[in-house]
């Protein structure tokens, strides 16, 4: 008996084999199936009900498979699942566009959505009208027979290449390690990063010590090492991800999928993929996005050169460097950062034991949200590193269950994401709740610490636990509009908001304990972790633009056909950005998955977007004070809670009673002077 096409609720990981994915997802798909047949044959007239809602629960039982199998893909994967995922993902974007250019379908769905003005429905029914009328137009429904024949070929081919980068890319990261055999080559790196490594080369029956491209290992080596050439091996094998002559080689991908994009677009009748992705977002349009990149590439950009001259100028200094390199920039970061403000990271890492700073996510999400985190076991999980929580509020309602997975493992991406394994809705008059997980790849506990986080590690899981709270605290009718299923700009707003208590010394205070003394963080780190907060905020804001204008490049068409050199359209598209010399062996645009195969396509830029909602939001906090509780039930009730039922700003203002300030951001960048 296949356990994935049983009824189940929490997904039941330990009697899943990997032989019952594709008979269960082929069988998923033809139950869906025969739920569009129902709605199609329906003699009585199209209506909100027999139509638009009947469409929405099409697939439930295919949607939680494939999420569980996607998830896995991602967080515990192997050649097998990878395998089937190359096998599965044509059938599903065929499936996909089963529905989208079925016309009988698109017929009753567009009867129903022409009679949107004089129907009495809610903003969210209206919203799920408008959605789904979308979802045809925009995927091809319009189109005649031999243009729609035309939008499946891309749209399978689409999800295969995207695959393939991302499996390239995890490939890359798994087969590099850099093996050391004498520990003077390792000055400078902390006693727990040396004892990491020493413990990946143990686990891998070497002598020495082990550095791998995973960020717990890559990132300390990058901040902390005296060897520059060793620096230099390793960050050249990091920005070289894609971009070598051998079977992982991401460049022809690169281009195949970025002409693709917009042949699609075309097609569909949009210039560009930038165009069509952005029509449905907070942005809406291309030339909104770069006017709004390039006015903060204007305002931080003299910040920006004058930071990378004063840190030239140091390294010049201190060690005689005539020109600072892409692996001296964390290196000597570190070392002004430690000299202007006293603050060493490594002094800061026994405040922050990862299952501390858990425990205060916990704690100042109870005091702003009301929300109860219980480790149960009681629930299946696919790795025995993961933990499970059952959340409730202070009354003793179910919120939630929550997963979550901390630390890298072969099988398993760099990065940290949120995910979920069931979304929110009301069904038949219940209340279903949300099933959400956390993933990150967090220094692991070695023989003899536990794991401590970086300053940089804590922000991370304050900011993937925002995304969680999106999805737990969801309240809709709707699963398609549930949660974080909201415009792609908006959708780091809840995120880059959390990241705001890891300064406030309120906040800090209730988690930030020695992991050996209890010793709570002495305030005058508090008071160096908020001045040192926009340390090279002018550096860091010109690198987010230039991912987000390299982003928009790809994406805008204007040379993308001939285009044959992957390198040269990169570096082209960073000229307004660059402080550092290029290197002739790196390309960015081969390993940004965001990009190529996450869903930040036309959409990079939001990060930089939710950052000002973030920092004007954040503002009323700090006005009424960090744990209001009405500010904070405010965000939970207009926004938290709304998932994509209404458009974006109408739930920010009616949060903030206001559009957002940009000069907020600006402030609190230190890219303008504060002027109250």
């Amino acid at each position: 008996m296949n356990p994935l096409l049983q009824d189940f609720d929490t997904a039941p990981f330990s009697k899943i084999q990997e032989k019952d994915y594709k008979p269960a997802i082929k069988e998923a798909i033809s139950i869906a199936k025969k739920e569009i047949d129902a709605i199609i044959s329906d003699t009585t007239k199209p209506n909100f009900e027999n139509t638009t809602v009947a469409l929405d629960k099409v697939g439930s039982k295919l949607n939680r498979i494939t999420s569980i199998f996607f998830n896995l893909n991602a967080a515990e994967t192997n050649e097998k699942i990878q395998t089937i995922a190359k096998e599965i993902s044509p059938w599903l974007s065929e499936f996909r566009n089963d529905i989208t250019l079925n016309e009988t379908l698109f017929n009753r769905v567009k009867k129903v959505y022409n009679q949107l003005d004089f129907l009495d429905l809610t903003p969210e029914q209206k919203m799920l009208l408008d959605k789904q009328y979308k979802s045809f137009s925009r995927n091809g429904a319009n189109l005649n027979e031999e243009s729609k024949l035309k939008l499946r070929k891309i749209d399978a081919e689409l999800s295969k290449l995207s695959l393939q980068f991302g499996e390239n890319v995890l490939a890359e990261t798994n087969d590099f390690e850099m093996h050391v055999t004498k520990e003077s080559d390792l000055t400078g790196l902390p006693e727990s990063a040396k004892e990491g490594a020493k413990m990946l080369a143990k686990q891998r029956n070497k002598e020495g010590w082990v550095i791998t491209l995973d960020y717990p290992s890559y990132v300390p080596f990058m901040t902390y090492a005296d060897n520059r050439e060793l620096r230099k091996t390793l960050s050249i094998a990091f920005g070289k991800k894609g971009f070598q002559k051998n079977e992982f080689n991401n460049e022809n991908i690169v281009l195949q999928i970025t002409r693709l994009r917009h042949e699609r677009a075309n097609l569909l009748g949009y210039k560009t993929h930038a165009n069509f992705v952005l029509e449905e977002r907070m942005a809406e349009t291309p030339e909104k996005v770069l006017s709004f990149l390039n006015d903060l590439l204007e305002k931080a950009k003299p910040a920006a050169e004058q930071e990378f001259l004063n840190l030239e100028n140091y390294a010049k200094k201190l060690d005689n460097i005539h020109r600072l390199e892409k692996w001296d920039s964390a290196y000597y970061s570190e070392k002004l950062k430690k000299e202007l403000f006293s603050l060493d990271q490594e002094l800061l890492k026994p405040y922050f034991k990862l299952e501390n700073v858990v425990n205060g996510v916990f704690e100042i999400t109870n005091k702003l949200f009301n929300l109860n985190f219980e480790e149960i076991h009681t629930i299946d999980k696919y790795h025995e590193e993961v933990k499970t929580y059952a959340v409730s509020d202070n009354e003793g309602n179910f919120i939630s269950y929550l997963y979550t997975d901390f630390h890298p493992r072969s099988g398993k991406r760099n990065g940290a994401w949120m995910t979920s394994y069931k979304a929110q809705q009301i069904l038949n008059g219940v209340n279903e709740r949300p099933q959400v997980s956390i993933v990150c790849n967090f220094t692991k506990p070695t023989e003899t610490k536990p794991s401590l986080l970086t300053f940089n590690e804590v922000t991370t899981l304050f900011h993937e636990f925002g995304h969680a709270l999106h999805g737990m605290l969801a309240n809709t009718t709707y699963g398609s509009l549930s949660g974080t299923s909201v415009s792609w700009d908006f959708v780091e707003l809840p995120s880059q908001l959390l990241e705001n208590w890891c300064y406030e010394k309120d906040a800090l205070e209730l988690f930030a304990k020695h992991y050996e003394t209890g010793e709570t963080i002495p305030m005058e780190y508090v008071k160096k972790i908020k001045e040192s907060a926009s340390f090279h905020e002018g550096m860091q804001t010109l690198r987010q633009l230039s991912f987000g204008l390299l982003d928009m490049e790809w994406h805008t068409g204007q040379s993308i056909e001939l285009t044959t050199s992957v390198k040269e359209f990169e570096k082209k598209a960073f000229t307004n950005t660059k402080l550092y010399p290029d290197v002739s062996e790196n390309c960015m645009s081969t390993s940004f998955s965001h990009i190529f195969q996450g869903g930040y396509s036309s959409g990079y830029y939001s990060y930089k977007w939710a950052e000002v909602l973030d920092a004007d939001a954040f503002e009323y906090f700090k006005e009424k004070g960090v744990f209001n509780v009405e500010v904070a039930n405010k965000f939970k009730e207009n926004i938290l809670s709304k998932g994509g039922t209404e458009k974006p700003m109408n739930l920010y203002k009616r949060f903030r009673g206001k559009e957002p300030d940009s000069n907020a951001l600006l402030k609190r960048a230190g890219l303008i002077v504060n002027q109250d």
